[in-house]
């Protein structure tokens, strides 16, 4: 689709696809700018993550759990398509837009302990692009295939450029062996381009199970080679902040032990969306804010 805009970041494309370097920073702001320490910017530039320990007490962890717990029993939420339900289970597997669902979620987003950093690492003032909460079950739980969250964001949302931080709140403890996130560290510096369309209404199976707008399988080995593979472990109450462009994936979860998260996306308000890059139509807003109003505490 023509944006009006020249595009840094083609995807979605006949060919063979290839390697493209970033143009644009990791970190927008300075230390000066909010509570991150100068260490742990300059570790997140290069990484493209940091992890908060801590970031929720324990009695924060279990009032969440509870909501967690109360949204995907809700009889009202059953046909909303904001639940999106395992492909063979059948169980809840996320709720998207859970910010306008709970309360206290909708607190979470303007609290300060996340608010602050995820202004600092972008720069400027910012808006919620996305939220949802995750559900990886014992036993059942389903994993997904490596990608970049900004091609996707980038095809189908209209997303500019990768200047948008995800935040991973752990409501689980996170093991090696429970389906726990991996990340390429300093893979965020490489644009992945995919092949192939975008098909219609792409989202009601991609968020189910990634198809479209996957890396080929060359790069991935190639993106291991080159940076290796870190994995987002720890207590609940736990937060991982990510890049957009970062390359992350996970494995299904075959032990007793849940995995469940708090997942917020903010995107600079400099960054707003346009029409899709690779998409016939955006994708809906509770998967992709256009209410690019700035957050406040």
């Amino acid at each position: 689709m023509d944006t009006g805009v020249v595009d840094a970041y083609p995807t979605r494309i006949t060919g063979n696809p290839q390697l493209l370097d970033r143009t644009d920073p990791t970190v927008w702001g300075a230390t000066s700018d909010g509570p991150i320490d100068a260490a742990t910017l300059a570790s997140h530039d290069a990484k493209g993550y940091s992890i908060v320990e801590g970031l929720l007490s324990p009695a924060e962890v279990q009032a969440y759990w509870q909501e967690l717990v109360r949204l995907s029993a809700d009889p009202a939420l059953n046909a909303d398509e904001r639940v999106i339900r395992e492909k063979q289970s059948r169980g809840v597997r996320s709720i998207f837009d859970v910010h306008q669902l709970s309360e206290i979620i909708d607190e979470l987003t303007r609290d300060p302990r996340v608010l602050d950093r995820a202004r600092q690492i972008l720069g400027s003032d910012v808006y919620l692009h996305q939220t949802r909460v995750n559900y990886m079950p014992g036993f059942k739980g389903s994993g997904f295939y490596w990608h970049s969250d900004f091609e996707t964001w980038h095809a189908e949302d209209g997303m500019p450029s990768p200047r948008a931080v995800s935040c991973s709140i752990a409501l689980t403890d996170n093991y090696p062996f429970n389906g726990g996130l991996m990340v390429m560290p300093g893979s965020q510096r490489t644009f992945i381009q995919c092949a192939g369309e975008t098909p219609e209404d792409n989202y009601k199976n991609s968020l189910k199970e990634q198809k479209t707008g996957v890396p080929a399988e060359d790069h991935v080995t190639a993106m291991a080679a080159e940076h290796g593979i870190d994995q987002f472990t720890g207590q609940a109450g736990s937060a991982l902040f990510f890049d957009s462009n970062i390359l992350h994936g996970s494995g299904n979860n075959i032990t007793p032990y849940p995995r469940s998260n708090i997942f917020l996306v903010f995107n600079s308000v400099e960054n707003a969306l346009l029409q899709p890059f690779a998409a016939g139509k955006p994708r809906p807003d509770f998967i992709a804010g256009r209410d690019f109003t700035p957050l406040r505490r």
